[in-house]
């Protein structure tokens, strides 16, 4: 940042799914002239917008947003791509007068945006890959993880033997580049001025929330999207189509399952999903301004972010 250029800000908007982000970012962007940058992972895709519940048309037509519907389902957003994207869109909205809101679920992709996590951008290699997973499964993670403490301890250090694709990912790039991951990651201050905004509610009410949620998933034609993406080659084999909703109504669709059966899956891995985003966005994290959606009234919100702005 230059001397005398003011400082880039960003309100972040995070939770866990289903609790109210989307509904609470139109607003602000409304109040405060914003753009929205999405931080989740499966809205990235097109043709997928039931099941990762985007913002409708309509609403993305009275707000920007980015980041949405960039990369067709057998495509991979690798977390460097993203975070580069994501830099170059923040920047871009703030420069153009406007509020940069980051919002989504992925915890990953917004720690790697604000807090300037520097990520090898090391492409694939699927061969030497296949090589390193067929090794661990004749000889057993342990295995790989001694040969990943021979070469890069540090990195060793910080992932478990059981996490075979961390450790295979730090032995790709070690042979790739022949520099060790942990020399190559770590983080740079990203610049920005930062307001974090957390979504909670009492976990029943969500687990609630998130069934209700499902279930208009399906009146609104799930089955029929999935069975699209079927049909034009897109298979459940794909990262995209791990998606929550997606993999469980594509076994249903191949006569694995009934129907009755793919939703009870989709809501009981909802649930997960959720436990999970909590280890990312801690109620504990006094950086973040924690609401419960069931009981504040927005116009709180609109002010803490006045407030941030100074208007």
């Amino acid at each position: 940042m230059a001397d005398g250029e003011e400082q880039t800000h960003v309100v972040a908007i995070i939770g866990p799914t289903a609790v109210g982000k989307t509904a609470l970012s139109l607003v602000l962007a409304e109040r405060f002239d914003g753009e929205v940058i999405s931080a989740d992972s499966r809205q990235i895709y097109r043709h997928m917008d039931i099941g990762t519940a985007k913002a409708t048309l309509q609403e993305r037509r009275a707000v920007p947003h980015h980041l949405i519907d960039v990369l067709v389902p057998d495509e991979r957003m690798t977390l460097a791509r993203y975070k580069r994207e994501a830099a170059r869109a923040v920047e871009g909205v703030w420069r153009r007068g406007k509020l940069p809101l980051l919002v989504g679920g992925t915890g990953l992709y917004v720690h790697a945006v604000l807090e300037g996590w520097r990520i090898p951008e090391v492409p694939p290699n699927r061969p030497l890959r296949a090589r390193l997973r067929q090794r661990a499964e004749r000889l057993g993670g342990d295995a790989l993880h001694g040969e990943l403490e021979r070469v890069d301890p540090e990195a060793a250090e910080k992932i478990h033997p059981n996490n075979v694709r961390r450790v295979i990912r730090a032995l790709e790039v070690y042979h790739e580049t022949g520099t060790p991951i942990s020399e190559l990651q770590g983080k740079e201050p990203a610049g920005y001025r930062v307001l974090e905004i957390g979504l909670t509610m009492p976990r029943e009410a969500l687990y609630r929330r998130i069934d209700e949620r499902v279930d208009r998933m399906i009146a609104q034609g799930l089955v029929r999207e999935v069975q699209w993406l079927m049909e034009h080659g897109y298979g459940l084999e794909l990262s995209a189509m791990s998606g929550l909703g997606y993999r469980q109504i594509g076994r249903y669709l191949e006569g694995e399952i009934d129907l009755d059966e793919a939703v009870r899956r989709i809501k009981s891995q909802t649930r997960r999903f959720v436990r999970q985003q909590y280890t990312w966005f801690k109620l504990s994290d006094e950086s973040i301004h924690w609401f419960d959606t069931t009981e504040i009234d927005t116009e709180e919100i609109v002010q803490l972010v006045a407030r941030f702005l100074g208007t």
